[in-house]
């Protein structure tokens, strides 16, 4: 999906910014990724909390194949009808917002211990 209709379907989101990521884009509201978009499809975030609202609503998980195995990730397609409704695309993009927000923190990759170079005697 283009930028514009991105911008133009989630412009209730606060601070809306979009960046190249995974060979699609990430959507991000106040700096927090709550939303994946490719070529014909976006993926809301979600968790515990808000996966069965989204099976409800008939989503897809976001699958794909690794190298020796199916990944999941964390998001389930946008339902077809907020793909064309701002005001109900924004009611999913809170909840993947939701979700990012409860999200457990990554910690920093601890920095790689430098060898000592060898002293002289």
């Amino acid at each position: 999906m283009d930028h514009e209709h991105l911008r133009d379907l989630f412009a209730g989101m606060p601070r809306l910014s979009i960046r190249r990521l995974f060979g699609g884009v990430g959507l991000y509201s106040d700096g927090m990724v709550f939303a994946l978009g490719g070529a014909d499809q976006i993926w809301i975030k979600v968790d515990a909390q808000t996966q069965p609202l989204f099976e409800e609503a008939g989503s897809r998980p976001f699958r794909y194949q690794g190298k020796n195995r199916a990944v999941q990730l964390p998001y389930w397609s946008l339902p077809d009808a907020a793909l064309d409704d701002p005001d109900e695309a924004l009611k999913w993009a809170r909840l993947g917002l939701a979700a990012s927000l409860r999200a457990p923190k990554q910690a920093s990759k601890a920095k790689r211990s430098r060898k000592s170079s060898p002293q002289p005697l």
